[in-house]
């Protein structure tokens, strides 16, 4: 029950980190309809603004405490990722709107230009974000079940994200003009909404979130200039099986997902796994092509 138990927990830290990922892909691919291939040099550049903060503070401070640093990095890494996204649609993106297959080679070209970028200024070799000291050890339920303290971290701060997107798309004025625009773009356009506006806040939104999940990988292991590529089929996988343009389809997929995948790894190895999860996913678009959840319009 212990090994279930924490199982069960693995999957849940590991869905958290898909579900910000898929997020901020699910704005830009789901509701701008934009195949976005840079969305993991995003989550690459928030994990280089934690270990670059962290170098800044120790060139400057001597030894400083990375539990403020940490602290720091999380709404930098948002800011940082999202203003490298906005400055993106601003140039590029907002030009190739309606041409799916041009957006898709335009940023697999611009995530080689990120990654080698990264590689020119950090160096090739996986680099290590210093863990904070309150994230190291875990909580003990039972002598075999120990819960790590930073995955219990990561998934509260998804919950906190979570709440934050649901009180700006609900609550706030910019929120509601971007559900206006997902709904119905001509309709939005007609009554004075500035949409190529809404279109670069959108983007900068879903970037922001992908460099926050990056900061968050910063927590289990090493960094590099292909973080990215390893969670981006994933978020694809969550965004299309959610229902694009569906940010409740969004989170159960990634709940899904990645318990699926952190269990058929536990009895099995992470290809198989990966592959066992992959065909129940396309097994399960042959029944329901649209995904989970689908906009009901009249």
């Amino acid at each position: 029950m212990d090994v279930l138990v924490l199982q069960a927990f693995n999957g849940l830290s590991v869905s958290s980190i898909l579900l910000l990922i898929a997020l901020g892909l699910a704005f830009s691919f789901g509701l701008m309809n934009v195949i976005n291939m840079a969305h993991g040099e995003f989550i690459m550049i928030g994990a280089y603004t934690a270990y670059a903060l962290q170098l800044a503070a120790q060139s400057y401070f001597g030894s400083p405490s990375a539990d403020i640093t940490f602290l720091v990095a999380i709404p930098a890494s948002f800011l940082v990722a999202g203003a490298v996204g906005l400055v993106l649609e601003r140039l590029l993106i907002r030009h190739l709107y309606g041409r799916p297959l041009d957006t898709l080679l335009a940023t697999w070209g611009v995530g080689l230009v990120l990654q080698q970028t990264a590689r020119s200024i950090f160096g090739a070799p996986n680099v290590q974000v210093v863990v904070p000291e309150w994230l190291s050890g875990g909580i003990t339920l039972a002598p075999a079940l120990v819960l790590p303290t930073k995955r219990l971290f990561i998934v509260a701060l998804v919950a906190v994200c979570l709440a934050g997107i649901y009180w700006f798309l609900s609550r706030s004025e910019s929120g509601r003009r971007m559900r206006a625009v997902m709904q119905n773009r001509d309709m939005a356009a007609a009554l004075g909404v500035a949409t190529r506006r809404v279109d670069a806040l959108t983007f900068a939104l879903g970037s922001g979130l992908a460099g926050i999940a990056g900061c968050t990988l910063a927590l289990i292991g090493p960094i590099g200039p292909s973080l990215g590529t390893y969670y981006i089929v994933d978020a694809f996988m969550v965004v299309i099986l959610g229902g694009v343009g569906q940010l409740p389809g969004t989170i159960l997929a990634a709940l899904v997902i990645g318990s699926l995948n952190t269990a058929f790894e536990f009895g099995s190895t992470a290809v198989v796994g990966k592959v066992l999860v992959f065909a129940m996913i396309i097994a399960f678009l042959q029944w329901k092509p649209k995904g989970l959840m689908t906009l009901r319009t009249r």
